[in-house]
């Protein structure tokens, strides 16, 4: 595998939202055999010797990370981009073909708006509603969390895939918010795996299907499989009130 271009270092398929986002624009445009992964447990996330451990593949120490041996730096050390949604632009140029954004400029516009709102927003629900793909069920904790600002994001979600929806270009076809898959779907799968953990209320019909559609897609099914073989627990992570953020 070391004989790739690619490598993408990611945490556990269960609870890293991040590395989902980044896996997802790859796996789309790749294939499966088109990079090396690299898995890093979670356990003491956020530690000083997590840190140092994933230091030695990215430079600020976490996932995910995209390794591009091609790439510049001296040495032959390759290029190394370390952020979900530089990762997902830097996929999107390596591989035009893979038509990671919408073609028309206005949707490509709302695209990239709805993509970067989601990389810098939504705090509460991030919090309230933590990441881990193998639960069901799970209920935010009214003592913890303020609930009011919980169903606020989740509305905003709503209305963004609603915007997306109408906004994408009359010719464009399918079931993805601009269509056919983009960078917005990866930005947001994680959101959409929250939402199958924890069923809020609020959703509208349109976003439930939209949960549906994505949850059980082939682009998504990989990482599921992989994620219920996984052996490793983090118990903070299995409860309501912990998780990969």
């Amino acid at each position: 595998m070391a004989d790739l271009r690619f490598a993408l270092v990611i945490g556990d398929k269960a609870y890293s939202s991040w590395s989902l986002r980044a896996w997802l624009a790859l796996h789309h445009a790749s294939g499966a055999a088109g990079f090396q992964e690299i898995n890093i447990e979670l356990a003491g996330a956020g530690s000083d010797e997590q840190r140092a451990h994933i230091r030695k593949f990215s430079p600020n120490g976490k996932v995910p990370a995209l390794i591009d041996r091609a790439g510049g730096g001296g040495g032959g050390a390759g290029l190394v981009v370390w952020d979900s949604l530089a990762i997902c632009e830097f996929v999107s140029d390596c591989f035009p073909a893979a038509g990671l954004w919408p073609d028309d400029p206005r949707d490509r516009a709302v695209a990239r708006s709805a993509a970067a709102e989601m990389h810098s927003a939504f705090g509460a629900l991030r919090s309230a509603m933590p990441m881990n793909v193998r639960r069901r069920g799970l209920a935010v904790s009214p003592d913890e969390h303020d609930l009011t600002a919980v169903a606020q994001d989740v509305d905003r979600v709503c209305e963004l895939w609603n915007q997306c929806r109408a906004q994408r270009a009359a010719a464009a076809d399918g079931p993805w918010l601009f269509g056919r898959f983009s960078i917005v779907d990866c930005m947001f799968a994680p959101v959409v795996m929250r939402f199958v953990t924890y069923a809020p209320e609020n959703l509208d019909e349109h976003a439930r299907r939209y949960v549906e559609m994505v949850a059980g897609s082939e682009a998504m099914r990989p990482w599921l499989e992989a994620a219920q073989a996984e052996t490793h627990r983090i118990l903070q992570y299995e409860d309501a009130a912990g998780g990969h953020k």
